[in-house]
């Protein structure tokens, strides 16, 4: 036999073997999707059997589902994981502020026609930053469909509240005359150390990941979109306590996993669900706001772990 037809024997036995065992997706390949609610496209990723326990993450500021990209298929093999976009964010569509108002009780109206439109009714919450505020909305209107609580740096007491919030708070009496603080807040630079600010590992943080959420905050309409929420988010401080009622009242399992360093969202911000919440679980990590960043198999564990104590 030739050299040429050796060779030509052994593509076909490749490609034979290829048509005889073609490779297929698992159940922690993530998958994304789009549908619409209330008039507006929403964005998600989606990974795990449907038919496992559901996950439900919520992002932070100014972030999208993709801060949970090395998240889900470490919990897909066990459950069903759901991350959506919200409006105005990464993937989902962004209405003119004339058309749709941005505020919390909005996105988390939004947030939960989103859940009721994927038939989704029994969940765990992953509540980060911006996701903690929606949550808690969603908690309080369907509070009987929680499961358990992961907070993951997302604030629901003062204690929680770093030393720039006091800048903030002088937006909130008065936005026209501290434009200022919402330049500072949107800038590349706050972009950018809210994912190293506290970390002791930068080379864990991929700069892709806040040079694309800048690009985002810097798309039509962002300015005010950010704004009308920043300013919205006074009302989030107001809920705390009745956010802390219900928690006492009720005693979902709760897990908390926080990224100790965050100048933003403080330490004892993680501390204080313990007051409200005897039983939860509280590890204070060695990261910053996006603790996720460097610290995802670490999270991931204890989610896992958590998760196997309270099956439902």
């Amino acid at each position: 036999m030739s050299r040429l037809s050796k060779y030509v024997l052994i593509a076909n036995l490749c490609a034979g073997t290829a048509q005889a065992a073609p490779l297929s997706s698992t159940n922690d390949t993530t998958t994304y999707h789009r549908v619409v609610v209330d008039g507006v496209g929403i964005f998600y990723r989606e990974a795990g059997p449907e038919k496992a326990p559901t996950i439900v993450l919520l992002h932070g500021f100014p972030s999208s589902s993709r801060e949970f990209d090395t998240l889900m298929p470490l919990l897909a093999a066990k459950y069903h994981v759901i991350a959506p976009d919200y409006p105005g964010f990464g993937l989902s569509d962004a209405p003119s502020p004339s058309a749709y108002v941005y505020s919390f009780d909005h996105l988390a109206q939004t947030m939960g026609d989103f859940l009721v439109k994927l038939k989704i009714t029994h969940y765990t919450l992953y509540l980060h930053d911006y996701g903690a505020p929606i949550g808690f909305r969603i908690i309080m209107a369907q509070p009987e469909q929680l499961h358990a609580l992961i907070i993951q740096n997302g604030n629901i007491y003062t204690a929680g509240l770093g030393a720039k919030w006091a800048k903030i708070a002088e937006y909130w009496a008065n936005p026209k005359a501290h434009p200022e603080v919402l330049s500072a807040f949107l800038s590349f630079e706050a972009t950018k150390e809210r994912h190293i600010a506290g970390t002791s590992h930068p080379d864990r943080y991929d700069p892709d990941t806040w040079i694309s959420e800048y690009a985002d905050l810097s798309r039509p309409d962002q300015r005010q979109i950010q704004a009308d929420l920043l300013f919205d988010y006074r009302n989030n401080v107001a809920s705390y306590p009745k956010w802390q009622a219900w928690l006492r009242d009720h005693q979902p399992p709760t897990l908390v996993t926080w990224g100790a360093n965050d100048p933003s969202f403080i330490a004892p911000g993680a501390v204080a669900f313990k007051r409200d919440l005897p039983d939860a679980e509280i590890h204070l990590l060695d990261a910053g706001h996006f603790a996720l960043d460097e610290k995802t198999d670490e999270i991931a564990s204890l989610i896992l772990q958590f998760m196997a104590k309270h099956p439902g």
